[in-house]
């Protein structure tokens, strides 16, 4: 079997993985190696267009699309969990909105027992992440590697909704990522110039030239190669062969919620009772790999307008949308170059709540699944969508290995609304929208709420609709939690308890579910790298 050896492995290229990957080889001292399953890199066609995403949603070539068991929490149906399986991970499929979360969100990991991670310690690596016009310089970061802009009004539908919550009670905020998150918004993007930035264009892309640093796409991780109680690096496939890499420092696993759990499990890491039943030796008890699955679940609420000209319908049907990409192809400009929900709400679901609860995402437009299966489109309706969820789910799920099969699919088992307080969030949550609209001036606007529909009004029928009809929001946390009580699986510095040489840094690691992912991924790396560093210096 083939077998390199370099100081760093970086398993996994996604909004973590490609940051660590980049920082570790960025003085040059060290040699590191980055693998990555899929097989497309930064370049990739429907990447790279913002608008893209509708097309890479379902799309086998860049996506695992996983699927949970069936569950009554969920109406019974499996659910599509989709994840991105490229350069950049779910980062170059994602819909690009820039959302760091709270900062209770942060101070909160730290009341657990994670010494490091409070707001104002995370804060300047938010910042080191981000360049940004917006806001100030005492939240908002001018000079890192993301650039964030703010979504433009294509439609005058924006002046509207905002207009509607202001009159409810909703504050305009010019900056969510700021002193406050709470508010109605434009919403912030990892787009620059019409284009997407994910880790992989704007952390691996510019290291690519590096000597020491190695990027090995299409290398699907199988096991970890472990020696008594210490991680010395991994084996994986590519081009159908088993291969080795030897890491003579640390492993950093950055596989993401889904499969940073299950390669731990395929090793012989996690609870001695489900590897038994799965044909896997023991080498390291943890029960809590794969436990406290935490997601954004999310019903979408959809709106008819009584006129065209409000929502952007038109544009993306026919002859108009040939003109929106020609347009695109020559300016960067147009709903081409935006994200899927371009504006936001960060709302309270009762006054007496000190921070926000429930989040919205907004879009002047209404999705539907593509006739050849590859995607969605924009629908012919003239009408528009919130998909409208509790920000902070208390209810968990389990993702665990299904055989000892390296290569079969994990077995994902979401558990929604099973608290009373999700269950209380969620319904306000969908009140709180169908407050917004209709109140005036977007009330005048209206003809009819499509779905769940008018009939749709106590709050045991609100909860049916979002049990049936929810989905993710692609903001899977927690399986491999950070902590030091008995189900943590890695401490404050992200180091699995028990093995040494080996990290986990991806938004596993989150031991509560927060209101954002993808940044603060990106934030994980940039953190995970400094403490690997440091700990090399001594």
């Amino acid at each position: 079997m083939k077998s390199d050896t370099y100081d760093y492995v970086v398993i996994g290229s996604g909004s973590a993985g490609a940051v660590v990957a980049s920082r570790l080889s960025e003085s040059g001292r060290y040699t590191v190696l980055c693998l990555e399953a899929g097989e497309k890199n930064e370049n990739y066609l429907w990447s790279r267009p913002p608008a893209g995403t509708a097309l890479m949603i379902d799309n086998p070539a860049v996506n695992w699309r996983y699927y949970s068991e069936p569950n009554e929490s969920h109406g019974n149906r499996p659910i599509y969990v989709p994840r991105g399986k490229m350069l950049g991970g779910t980062s170059s499929i994602n819909g690009m909105i820039y959302n760091r979360g709270q900062q209770r969100d942060f101070d909160t990991w730290a009341k657990l027992g994670c010494k490091g991670w409070s707001y104002a310690e995370i804060l300047p690596y938010l910042k080191k992440v981000e360049s940004s016009a917006l806001g100030s310089d005492q939240y908002r970061g001018r000079t890192g590697p993301v650039k964030v802009t703010e979504a433009s009004k294509v439609s005058p539908f924006y002046d509207l909704f905002i207009k509607s919550a202001i009159a409810v009670g909703i504050p305009y905020n010019p900056d969510y990522s700021g002193a406050t998150q709470e508010g109605v918004a434009m919403a912030q993007q990892t787009i620059y110039q019409g284009l997407r930035q994910s880790s992989a264009t704007q952390y691996l892309a510019p290291a690519r030239g590096r000597p020491n640093l190695t990027i090995l796409t299409g290398a699907e991780a199988a096991s970890l190669i472990l020696n008594a109680r210490r991680c010395d690096g991994v084996r994986f496939r590519r081009a159908g062969e088993m291969q080795e890499a030897r890491a003579t420092r640390e492993v950093i696993v950055s596989c993401g919620t889904v499969n940073s759990p299950k390669l731990l499990e395929l090793s012989g890491i996690g609870n001695p009772d489900i590897l038994q039943q799965r044909g896997i030796q023991v080498v390291h008890a943890l029960k809590g790999v794969g436990e406290n699955l935490r997601e954004h679940y999310a019903a979408a609420i959809k709106w008819r307008f009584n006129r065209p000209g409000i929502s952007i319908a038109r544009i993306g049907q026919g002859w108009r949308l040939a003109l929106e990409v020609l347009r695109y192809l020559i300016f960067r400009k147009g709903f081409i170059a935006q994200g899927l929900g371009t504006m936001r709400i960060y709302a309270r679901s009762s006054p007496e709540l000190e921070h926000p609860d429930v989040m919205m995402s907004i879009a002047p437009f209404i999705l539907e699944p593509r006739k050849d299966g590859t995607g969605r489109r924009m629908s012919p309706i003239e009408g528009f969508f919130t998909f409208t969820h509790m920000q902070h789910a208390e209810s968990t799920g389990t993702i665990h290995i299904k055989s000892a099969d390296p290569f079969a699919p994990p077995v994902i088992n979401f558990r929604f609304l099973d608290t009373a307080a999700d269950r209380k969030t969620a319904i306000a949550a969908v009140r709180c929208a169908r407050k917004i609209v209709a109140a005036p001036p977007l009330a005048e606007t209206i003809a009819e709420e499509i779905v769940p529909g008018h009939h749709i009004q106590t709050d045991e029928e609100i909860l049916d609709y979002i049990r049936n009809t929810g989905g993710t929001t692609s903001h899977l946390v927690g399986t491999c939690k950070m902590g030091n009580d008995a189900m943590a699986v890695v401490d404050e510095r992200l180091r699995v308890h028990g093995i040494t040489g080996l990290r986990v840094a991806d938004a596993s690691i989150m031991p509560t579910m927060i209101a954002a992912t993808n940044i603060p991924c990106m934030t994980i790396g940039e953190k995970c790298a400094d403490m690997v560093l440091a700990d090399a210096a001594g």
